[in-house]
């Protein structure tokens, strides 16, 4: 493998999942592309690791942290269309913060009544849909945060955002989606969205947020059930090799013995 498989693995990777934008027509990368090329630039990196031929390593490692990267961002893309579709009109704002990270707003004026932790058949409805989405697309977790503004006792804030946290976890629990995967904290008033100086600010500011966070695996078989590359064995120096069958069982005409490493093109 030659140097330039590095910057072309990473480079197939952008090139290829470049979107045009119908309205601007300027052309952007998708959040698919840009998981795809950190993860060939990690792949790389970590392909060194494991000795013998370091440019052979971290030409595989790229190509293979590539398609796991973009796996993960494809998976996202969906998640996410499939999270707006189906959370339209209800006022919960969908959003994208990282590129393995999907963040929901609760407000709490669809969400809570006044100084209560109880849902509403409204914030009801919408978490029906958000469970419906998590279940389809279980590889990952869900950090659920509390927020209130900074009216009244810090104590009793704390308190309250940390309860209506527990409620839509419990809530989505008990539409299916796997306990193991949800995480709840209350923040109180310590993370306000808006400066409290306004009473629209503090409006917004009270709020539960939800954080999607996609495990590193996240869309792996998929990609590897549409061609996804598997890099070939290596044998490296210093590491023990597997037993291969005896001389006699290779085809006719394979040459005398196994290959070496020095054999092995470059």
């Amino acid at each position: 493998m030659n140097k330039q498989l590095i910057p072309l693995a990473i480079a197939s990777i952008l090139l290829t999942a470049c979107m045009t934008d119908p309205y601007t027509g300027q052309s952007t990368i998708s959040n698919t592309a840009k998981g795809g090329g950190i993860g060939a630039a990690v792949g790389a990196g970590a392909g060194t690791l494991f000795g013998g031929n370091d440019l052979a390593n971290a030409g595989w490692g790229a190509l293979a942290g590539g398609v796991l990267g973009a796996a993960v961002g494809a998976y996202m893309d969906q998640q996410q269309q499939q999270m707006q579709q189906s959370l339209q009109g209800t006022g919960i704002e969908v959003q994208r913060t990282a590129e393995n990270t999907l963040n929901l707003t609760l407000p709490n004026n669809i969400t809570f009544g006044f100084d209560s932790a109880n849902l509403t058949p409204q914030a009801q409805t919408a978490l029906d849909s958000v469970a419906t989405v998590l279940n389809q697309y279980p590889e990952s977790t869900i950090n659920i945060t509390g927020h209130t503004d900074d009216t009244g006792a810090d104590n009793y804030n704390q308190k309250l955002s940390e309860q209506r946290a527990a409620s839509v976890s419990t809530y989505l629990g008990q539409r299916g989606v796997n306990y193991s995967r949800l995480h709840q904290q209350g923040l109180g008033e310590r993370a306000p969205k808006y400066p409290n100086t306004s009473e629209e600010n503090r409006a917004l500011n009270r709020r539960v947020e939800m954080a999607i966070v996609a495990n590193a695996n996240a869309g792996a078989a998929g990609a590897q059930g549409q061609g996804g590359a598997v890099p070939p064995q290596v044998p490296q120096q210093g590491v023990p090799q597997p037993t291969y069958p005896p001389q006699n069982s290779y085809p006719q005409g394979y040459p005398q013995g196994y290959p070496q490493q020095y054999n092995i093109p470059q």
